[in-house]
Formats: C-alpha cells, sequence, structure tokens
C-alpha cells in the first residue's frame, strides 16, 4: 500500500468496519473510554462504567400505598355490607406514610364510614392491603443497573431512591472534526462563486453531540499534505476519534488517504455503500480516523454507518437502532448491483398499509435528509425493487407522525410546496409529502394504491381537455377530482430573452438548447402537443431527450447557462430571476379515490383550499389563479 494509491478496494460496509475495529486494536487504540463520578442528576444519557448496586431498600419501610386508615386485617373479618364491622382501633395515614406499628393493612379513605367516631367497614379486607412492603422497589444490595447500560430519566430516579449521590459513567467520548479544502469558508461568511460554506462540521459535530460525545470543530485547513497532517495530529491528540471532512476521493487535492497513510495506518479507503463510496477508514497515533466524504448526505451517513458504532463501543454500551417498519414501494426503484443503496423515502399510511416514496438520492442533496422519514437499504445483491413491494424501512420519524402524512405523487407544483408549509404551520402533526413522478406517474400510483392523491395537467390531443380522459382511460371505479389552479405555462428564458424567443416553433432553431421535462409529465406532454400542432418533429429540438423533473429544476438549468430554455410555469422562472415566453394556461388538478374524499387526513387540505390567505399567497408566486381552487371537477 503507497501512501499516494487512490481506492484501496471496494469493500462491503461490515468487513470495512472489521478492517477498522483490527486496525484500531493493532495501533493500540483504548477500547474504552475512562470512568468519572457524575451526580446522579447529570448523568442521564451517559453510559454505566461499573454496575450500581442498592445502597438502601426503597420503601425503606412499610408504608401506606394509599389515603386512608391503617387496621389490622383480623378485626375485619366479617365485615359485609349487611353486616358493617365497627373499630375503634385504627389510626388516619396518608399515602406513603410509615405503617404505624401494629397495623397490617390499609383500608382506602373512599371505603370508610366514621360513626361517632368509630370507623365503619362493609368489606372485610386482607393482611397487606394498599402496603408497600419494605424492599417491593428495591431491595438493598439488589443489582439496579449493569455496567454499559444508557442511563434513562428512570434510570437516575431509581439510582437515587436506592440511596445514589454520584454515578461512575464514562465520560464523554471527544470527536474532532477537521474540514479541508481550498474552496471551504465557515458558515457566516458570504460564499464567492466556487467556494463551499462549511456545513458539513456543523451537521457532523450535531451527530456526535446527539450521541451524547463532545465535540470540536477545528479550523478550516487548505488542500496541502503537510498542513493537514498536522492537523490530524493535534486533533487525535485531544480526541477520541477524529473526523476528516472532504479529500476522501481519489481527485487532484485529495489527500486525506495518503495523509492517514503516511501518518499511521490506512485500513480501508472505499466502501461499498452509496452514497458515501469514497470514506476513508484508519488510525493515527493511536485515535481512530474517519475520512468522511464531502459531499454532505455520503458525511452523514458515513458517520452513522461507521462512527456512531466505533463511539458506542468506546462507552461500552450497545450501538443506538432506529426502530423499523414493513412499507410498500410508491414507484419503481432501481439500484446498482455491487453496493449497499442507502435510499432516503417519504412515508405515509395509505389503504392500511405504509408506503414508501424515494427521495432524490445524490450524495448532494441534503434535503433528501431533511425530509426523509425513514431509510431504505437495498443490499448490494439486489438490484431494486417493484412499485408495490414490500420492504423494510428504518424510521427517522415516528408511526404517529407519519400517519397523519398526506401522500402526494404525481406533477411538480410549487402550490404544493406552499400548501404543505402552511399545513404544519397550522398542525405541527399534519405533513403534505409530495414526490415529483410526472402526471401519469402520479395517476398509476393512485390506480395501484399508493398515494392519497394524485398531481396531474395530462393534456389529451384527441380531445383537447385535460386529466379526465386518462383517468377514464385508467379507472374502473369512481374516482374524484378536485382542482386546485389553473397556471401558466410557457418557456423560460434567460433574463431579457436575449435570444428573442416567441414561442414553441423557435425551439427547432439550429443551436438552440433546451430542457425537457421527463415521460409521463404533464409538461412534456404539452410540449408534444405543441410540436405535433406545428407539424415540428420533436427529434430537431436539440437538448428534447434532456430531463429534468422539476420545474425548479429547468429554471436551474436554464439559470447556471446549461440550457437556453426549457418549458415551465412562471413561479419557477420567477423564483430565479427568469423572464417567461407564455404558451398555454393549463389547469392543475388533484386526482383522487371518490371514497376517501371526507376522510379525517384529508380536511385540512380541503380547508386550506378555501382560505383567503392561501390563494392569495399562491397567486403572488406569479402566474396562478385560483379562482377555482378546491371546486370538485368530477
Amino acid at each position: 500500500m503507497t501512501p499516494a494509491s487512490p481506492f484501496v478496494s471496494d469493500v462491503p460496509a461490515a468487513e470495512a468496519a472489521a478492517a477498522w475495529r483490527a486496525a484500531c486494536a493493532d495501533a493500540g487504540c483504548p477500547q474504552r473510554v475512562d470512568g468519572v463520578r457524575v451526580p446522579v442528576g447529570d448523568a442521564v444519557g451517559r453510559v454505566t462504567a461499573e454496575p450500581v448496586w442498592a445502597r438502601r431498600s426503597s420503601p425503606a419501610f412499610d408504608s401506606a400505598g394509599m389515603d386512608g386508615i391503617a387496621v389490622r386485617a383480623a378485626d375485619t373479618v366479617g365485615a359485609a355490607e349487611t353486616a358493617p364491622v365497627l373499630l375503634d382501633d385504627f389510626a388516619v395515614v396518608d399515602t406513603g406514610d410509615p405503617l404505624p406499628e401494629g397495623y397490617d393493612a390499609v383500608v382506602m379513605r373512599e371505603h370508610v364510614h366514621h360513626t361517632g367516631g368509630r370507623a365503619e367497614l362493609r368489606a372485610a379486607v386482607p393482611p397487606y392491603q394498599h402496603v408497600r412492603s419494605i424492599g417491593e422497589d428495591i431491595g438493598a444490595t439488589e443489582l439496579l443497573l449493569p455496567q454499559g447500560h444508557r442511563l434513562r430519566p428512570v434510570d437516575v430516579a431509581a439510582c437515587a431512591a436506592a440511596g445514589a449521590v454520584e454515578l461512575r459513567v464514562r465520560r464523554r467520548p471527544v470527536v474532532a472534526v477537521v474540514p479541508t479544502g481550498d474552496e471551504i469558508v465557515p458558515v457566516g461568511t458570504e460564499p464567492a462563486t466556487g467556494q463551499i460554506l462549511d456545513t458539513n462540521s456543523l451537521m457532523l459535530a450535531a451527530q456526535a453531540r446527539e450521541l451524547g460525545c463532545a465535540a470540536r470543530v477545528h479550523d478550516i485547513v487548505a488542500d496541502d499534505p503537510a498542513a493537514i497532517t498536522a492537523a490530524v495530529r493535534a486533533a487525535a491528540a485531544e480526541a477520541d476519534l477524529v473526523v476528516l471532512v472532504a479529500g476522501s476521493s481519489a481527485g487532484r487535492d485529495d489527500y486525506t488517504a495518503r495523509v492517514v497513510a503516511a501518518a499511521g495506518t490506512l485500513a480501508v479507503h472505499g466502501v461499498a455503500v452509496r452514497p458515501g463510496h469514497p470514506v476513508v477508514l484508519g488510525v493515527v497515533d493511536a485515535t481512530p480516523v474517519l475520512g468522511a466524504p464531502g459531499y454532505p448526505v455520503s458525511a452523514s451517513l458515513t458517520f452513522d454507518i461507521f462512527a456512531a458504532p466505533l463511539l458506542a463501543a468506546l462507552e461500552g454500551a450497545a450501538p443506538r437502532e432506529r426502530p423499523t417498519t414493513t412499507a410498500r414501494m410508491a414507484r419503481k426503484l432501481a439500484s446498482s448491483i455491487g453496493s449497499d443503496d442507502w435510499v432516503r423515502v417519504r412515508l405515509g399510511h395509505v389503504g392500511g398499509d405504509v408506503v414508501a416514496t424515494p427521495l432524490p438520492r445524490g450524495a448532494g442533496v441534503l434535503t433528501s435528509l431533511v425530509r426523509a422519514d425513514g431509510l431504505l437499504v437495498v443490499p448490494s445483491g439486489v438490484e431494486g425493487h417493484h412499485a408495490g413491494e414490500r420492504v423494510r424501512v428504518e424510521l427517522l420519524r415516528g408511526l404517529d407522525e407519519i400517519g397523519r402524512t398526506i401522500v402526494a405523487i404525481g406533477s411538480h407544483d410549487l402550490v404544493l410546496d406552499v400548501a404543505a408549509s402552511r399545513l404544519r404551520a397550522a398542525d405541527p402533526l399534519v405533513t403534505l409529502a409530495s414526490s415529483n413522478v410526472g402526471s401519469l406517474g402520479g395517476l398509476a400510483a393512485l390506480r395501484d394504491g399508493l398515494c392519497h392523491v394524485a398531481g396531474s395537467h395530462l393534456l389529451d390531443p384527441a380531445t383537447g381537455e385535460y386529466t379526465l380522459p386518462y383517468v377514464d382511460r385508467l379507472f374502473t371505479d369512481d374516482v374524484a377530482v378536485v382542482r386546485l389552479v389553473h397556471r401558466d405555462q410557457g418557456l423560460i428564458v434567460a433574463p431579457g430573452n436575449p435570444l428573442g424567443l416567441t414561442g414553441v416553433d423557435d425551439l427547432v432553431r439550429p443551436g438552440l438548447r433546451y430542457v425537457n421535462r421527463q415521460r409521463g409529465a404533464g409538461t412534456r406532454a404539452l410540449l408534444d402537443h405543441e410540436l405535433g400542432r406545428r407539424g415540428l418533429d420533436p427529434a430537431r429540438v436539440s437538448g428534447y431527450s434532456r430531463e429534468e423533473h422539476t420545474h425548479l429544476g429547468v429554471a436551474a438549468a436554464v439559470s447556471a447557462g446549461r440550457a437556453d430554455t426549457g418549458m415551465g410555469i412562471l413561479a419557477a422562472a420567477r423564483a430565479f430571476g427568469l423572464d417567461f415566453v407564455p404558451v398555454a394556461r393549463e389547469p392543475y388538478d388533484l386526482v383522487l379515490r371518490a371514497s376517501t374524499v371526507d376522510d379525517d387526513l384529508l380536511a385540512p387540505l380541503w380547508d386550506l383550499l378555501q382560505q383567503d390567505g392561501f390563494r392569495e399567497h399562491v397567486e403572488a408566486l406569479g402566474g396562478y389563479s385560483c379562482a377555482e381552487t378546491g371546486r370538485r371537477v368530477r
């Protein structure tokens, strides 16, 4: 192995973790962090460094378990509704009071009738009724908690009840995050072209703290092997784990692997995990080093996969595991053979099943983790999953929260984002989760029971109608159609329309670069209709086969200069400060099963569509009319 080597291998995740552990052991890395004594009230979240033995019993004496009177059970024998017993010998007690000597039972206050200073009982009581015996909860000298237990609020309460004032716990592991890269600038600065904010360090340090660790973020280090080596050694001297951010790939300025190899031991470079393939695992100065990829999703997931178990082991605790559930795939998911594929998904309950909708899978799409309700791991030997197939999903949100998620699949529209924001603001338990697969894909998902509503604006060239002809073809039972908006579709162009585009006829102009929407998208169907109406061959449109999945994606391509124009909505053009050449005004509808129109889950959405504030917000985006918003079209 040479210090300048590129990827050493493409190691399966489990083998990579084992190789890292072995390298740490060979280098003399501590197996555990030290134990420290902390006040019992400060111990929540920490891991016990030794067993906790009860120093006293709880309760420490026989005590009353209810408010009432203490009696001798033998004195109550024979008491009944028809033959009450009158007692002169009793003692009034409150819950928690020591049981007075000579008494062996407690009668609840509401079961006692007082007559002339005597207690009348109409039922016999057994010995030790409503009495908490000494040691009922905890017995002196018994094992309360084992070593390696992560303490919860109930645990520290039990420890205190058993006489503990302090607990010996593992100190918090220290994670040093070292960002690298000439292009990286601190959060809070205004990045110039080519510069990137250091959000990865912020995220990774927060992930470490969420695990109960202490995190220290070091200054950004330039792309210089000597500087990176010095920073790693300095961090290793004060930390239990060093996370080097970026520089883990095989580019000209990617030095992480060679620095670790030269300064210590390079155990693994390149893991069969996507995203996160170019991760570096090694040891420097008896301290584990994780070289996290620069893409944020890769960095976050590789920390979860490799760093989290190592940090748990340092505390002598089991790794924290998220709950899982079974879900049906909302649409087909392809995956490459050879790597574990970590797919972020949105979840919702549809027709009695949990449905999983894949989110964008790019390693740089941090919002895919922000919006994810779960993680689906497609094993390296599986090519993906078909729509409707059942899969196992690791939960990032609770099933109760997911239960109030409205699943929308179909055409992309900014109005759905506005609706999602306003619904959540009105009720934090309501979520509108939309997935952009095109109008036809949305209708197919609705037909197959994989969503609650499908967004559609499909134009039928034969009739000139939108959506309804497709509904009639795809569904045999009753379907409801609710108007969301009318919206302007047109050509998104650079500011000032420098190429002087006037309409669809100009798309066949030589040298013009077009960016299209995906197959099945209503916007693409509109373009095809307009081209056909003019007798223009789509093959003459340069870029016709180049696809984006959202209107914002089209606008971004034009804004970045990767395309001269693309069909989209006016609101998307305005979002990027672009100009717009109108082509058509079309209806955008929500399609759903008629039997679900009155479901409680959808009620907040229908209420929202009637609100003046919502309609004003939508129309202010530009290119929208809410004159028919909420109207039942079918």
